[in-house]
């Protein structure tokens, strides 16, 4: 299929979420390879989806870090939207923890940090993700971390619209905060205590609280305590712990502080084979990451 005598579509999705499918595609017209993410409705028309799906689209145009996909277009095709963004090879968190297993902490940590820096530069904008998860987060073959589907991400001080439904909650129940469950409101700390569900579930293979129920996985969030993460340092173990404090004003200030003090554990991370190019292979990204990690 081509959309807009312009962008060729392959035949199967590469995934689907709740809100469309995306497909790998190629731009005739620049001669690149393209992901085309288009815009689903399940049980007929939306425009609470279609709002949304707009959303996400000025959200990613506004957000510039080389941890984000770039938005390179937008626009509908037989009735439907859809976006057109930069392809991104790679392996999600989600997949990497399902066939490797538990994580080295080196490896935890790097992970975390570098969706730190995606969520600071989000949070600048005022933009909450709102539904961070290890599908959420892709890493690619340098060792780059890129933080996918901003589809539930909310503006905080210009979008007045909660774009929920009665009885409706919004999210992944596995990665949802206590204040997300309770109250519907979402902040930076809402990010911080799910990325803290990442972490550990990156540091044990499994994840944090699980039920057979959506509600039965919610009452853990509000109100179980997380279970330790074994043979790591206890000052990782601890921060853990802070990220997943059921009240917000208990967990780390914010994503910036959450770096720093990750920086000490992401260190000399051991090769991931299969995951990762080798050695041998440049890496122009990190390459200019060094660089630019030389300015003070």
């Amino acid at each position: 299929m081509v959309i807009g005598d312009r962008y060729e579509l392959d035949d199967l999705p590469l995934g689907q979420g709740g809100m469309g499918a995306v497909y790998g595609g190629h731009d005739r017209r620049l001669d690149r390879r393209v992901a085309v993410k288009f815009l689903r409705f399940p049980g007929g028309h939306d425009e609470e989806l279609e709002r949304r799906f707009i959303r996400e689209a000025r959200i990613l145009a506004r957000l510039e870090h080389p941890g984000a996909p770039v938005l390179y277009d937008f626009g509908t095709y037989d009735q439907r939207l859809f976006q057109v963004m930069q392809f991104i090879e790679g392996v999600t968190v989600a997949d990497l923890v399902s066939e490797y297993g538990p994580l080295p902490v080196p490896w935890a940590a790097a992970i975390a940090a570098q969706a730190c820096a995606v969520l600071t530069a989000a949070h600048a904008l005022s933009i909450c993700h709102r539904d961070l998860k290890p599908t959420n987060l892709m890493l690619c073959p340098d060792g780059s971390v890129k933080v996918l589907d901003f589809g539930l991400a909310m503006l905080r001080e210009s979008d007045g619209a909660q774009f929920t439904r009665v009885g409706q909650i919004l999210g992944t129940p596995a990665y949802m905060s206590p204040e997300q469950i309770q109250r519907g409101v979402a902040g930076p700390k809402s990010d911080l205590y799910a990325l803290g569900c990442v972490l550990h579930e990156m540091l044990t293979g499994k994840p944090l609280f699980t039920g057979p129920t959506e509600y039965a996985v919610f009452d853990k969030q509000v109100k179980e305590l997380p279970p330790s993460v074994p043979d790591v340092p206890v000052e990782l173990d601890r921060l853990i712990a802070e990220l997943l404090e059921k009240q917000p004003e208990n967990r780390p200030a914010d994503a910036v502080t959450l770096y720093e003090r990750l920086q000490p554990f992401a260190v000399d991370l051991p090769m991931l084979p299969g995951f990762l190019n080798p050695p041998s292979v440049p890496s122009p990204g990190r390459m200019y990451a060094r660089m630019v990690g030389r300015v003070l």
